[in-house]
């Protein structure tokens, strides 16, 4: 990467004027020469100064160009380097997103190509067979709108999509899932299928607002802080991902930042979960049915209550666990944000947060778990 830095803030110097190019270097801190030795060759000026720069120099150096210059090019190693210690998007993640696209076009708002403007600046870069002077933006009209003779696939590997760093494919992804350019079905329907797919490498696509009464989606690393925390967002998206793995997500982010939040969308979790098992097994509910209720007739489907066993550990922890959800649903009622706080109501803390929400997780996980097992045996 250091080699491909140097040659790309080269080659960035190298779009100068000649006679500017020694005061363009000055300014980057870069050895000084003449008029003359630039216009001889502007790329091996300035390659000849840059290539005696170790990694902390070069990247402080790309940086300074980078004001000057926003190529895109620099700009896209500048955030791969940004990357390096955080986990990768693979590519055969990168893959799977593409295939997502196979047959559809990207925008059902605007132009398929005023979409990718907005997304890239094709206009600037290079078309993948270089020669005529030709830029991605003439090869893209030329294959898609003169001529359709490129497949989706192509296209998305034309623009980069295999290869970007993650900022990119993040600004790729949120677009195609933004109102601005979306329907809201096919908005709907893409977010989700996405955020499956990011999920396998810690990240997710997560609702971070509306936009004129539909959703906004942001690229955000999985909340990590703790080991269990990864699995449970994993084991949730499996089972349903469009509306309980979301609240999930949302759980984890508001623990430290708003407790009382946090805590409601702990109960709020568990009640979906235990719905959507309960629809799944043909079994009815009440919408007045609270947290308690709700797992007392989940319990009997999966035979979880403690009078279901013989064994007296298991019945202790069986026990434990309806304690558990009935002691949620009222720290729900005391601490969330579902009520009115009144004066003199105790405020939780980030503490109080995360453990709602840790034992909402850990309870919601062994649900779906022991339902899965039972419909292996049906």
């Amino acid at each position: 990467m250091l080699q491909q830095l140097r040659e790309t803030i080269a080659s960035v110097i190298s779009n100068a004027k000649a006679y500017d190019v020694p005061g363009l270097c000055r300014r980057l801190g870069l050895a000084d020469g003449t008029e003359e030795e630039a216009f001889k060759s502007k790329f091996r000026y300035a390659h000849k100064r840059v290539v005696e720069l170790n990694v902390e120099a070069a990247i402080k150096c790309a940086r300074e160009l980078a004001t000057e210059d926003d190529d895109y090019s620099l700009v896209e190693l500048l955030a791969k380097v940004d990357e390096l210690s955080d986990p990768v998007i693979t590519t055969i993640t990168r893959r799977r997103l593409m295939g997502l696209f196979k047959n559809k076009p990207l925008a059902t708002e605007i132009k398929e190509i005023e979409f990718i403007r907005a997304i890239w600046p094709i206009a600037q870069m290079p078309a993948p067979i270089q020669g005529g002077g030709y830029t991605l933006e003439d090869d893209i009209y030329r294959h898609t709108i003169e001529n359709d003779d490129l497949s989706q696939d192509e296209l998305l590997e034309h623009l980069g999509l295999l290869t970007c760093s993650r900022a990119q494919l993040s600004k790729f992804l949120e677009a195609v899932t933004s109102p601005e350019f979306q329907e809201e079905e096919v908005q709907s329907q893409f977010a989700s299928k996405i955020n499956e797919l990011l999920l396998k490498d810690g990240y997710t696509l997560q609702q971070i607002g509306v936009i004129s009464g539909s959703p906004h989606y942001k690229v955000q690393k999985c909340s990590s802080g703790a080991p269990a925390d990864q699995e449970i967002t994993k084991s949730l998206a499996a089972f349903e991902p469009d509306q309980i793995q979301p609240r999930w997500e949302a759980a984890l982010t508001s623990r430290s930042t708003d407790p009382e939040r946090a805590i409601t969308l702990a109960r709020t979790l568990l009640e979906d979960v235990c719905k959507w098992i309960l629809h799944e097994a043909g079994e009815m509910w009440a919408e007045h049915d609270d947290l308690p209720a709700l797992y007392k007739k989940l319990a009997k489907v999966l035979k979880l209550a403690p009078d279901d066993h013989t064994e007296q550990i298991f019945k202790q922890i069986l026990g434990s666990c309806q304690s558990i959800v009935e002691s949620l649903g009222s720290l729900r009622n005391k601490l969330g944000d579902a009520h009115s706080i009144g004066p003199k109501r105790v405020k939780p803390h980030a503490r109080h947060a995360e453990l709602a929400v840790n034992l909402a997780g850990a309870m919601a996980t062994f649900l779906i778990s022991t339902w899965n097992e039972r419909q292996k045996k049906m």
